[in-house]
C-alpha cells in the first residue's frame, strides 16, 4: 500500500508523519507518538476508552482512520490541560474520588469537558447524555455524574 503524508496538531504542536491508508487513529497515536491516554477497549466505539477531540468534537479514535486527522487538530487528556473546563474536571473527580480503576477516566473527562466547552450549565440529562458513549465497569455513573455537576458548580 501507497503510505500517505499527513499532517495535524497534536496538544499544541505540529506532527508530520507517514501512514498506511488503513492505520487507524488509536494505533498512530499509541504506537507512533507515545500519546497512552486513549486505550483500546472494543475496538468497536462501544467504550469510549479511545476518545480524543479533533476540531473540538470528541471522536472514537478506533474507528477514525489515521489520514481523517490530516490538517485536524487532535487533543487527547495529555495536551487538554491548557482547555478552560478539563483541570477543574480533573480535580474533582480526585477530590470525590469519582473512578476506580481510572481505565475510562480519559474518554469521560474528554466527554465531559467537550459538554463543558459548549454548555456550562448542564442538566443532569445532559451530563448523562453527554458521558453515554462511555463505558465504566468499576465505578458506575453517579459519582461520575456528581462529580461532572460539582465541577459545573464550582465555577
Amino acid at each position: 500500500m501507497k503510505q500517505h503524508n499527513i499532517q495535524f496538531w497534536l496538544n499544541g504542536e505540529k506532527v508530520s508523519l507517514q501512514v498506511e491508508p488503513s492505520d487507524v487513529l488509536l494505533d498512530v497515536l499509541r504506537g507512533k507518538l507515545g500519546i497512552k491516554s486513549p486505550k483500546a477497549g472494543c475496538d468497536r466505539g462501544d467504550c469510549g476508552t479511545c476518545t480524543v477531540l479533533m476540531n473540538g468534537k470528541t471522536i472514537r479514535s478506533c474507528l477514525a482512520l489515521a489520514v481523517e486527522a490530516d490538517g485536524a487538530e487532535i487533543v487527547t487528556l495529555e495536551g487538554a490541560n491548557s482547555r478552560k473546563w478539563t483541570q477543574r474536571l480533573q480535580k474533582t473527580f480526585h477530590e470525590k474520588n469519582a473512578f476506580q480503576c481510572g481505565f475510562c477516566a480519559p474518554g469521560v473527562i474528554l466527554s465531559a469537558t467537550e459538554l463543558l466547552e459548549n454548555n456550562s450549565r448542564p442538566t443532569t440529562h445532559d451530563i448523562k447524555e453527554a458521558i453515554a458513549g462511555n463505558l465504566c465497569r468499576c465505578t458506575g455513573y453517579e459519582p461520575i455524574v456528581e462529580a461532572i455537576e460539582e465541577t459545573v458548580k464550582g465555577k
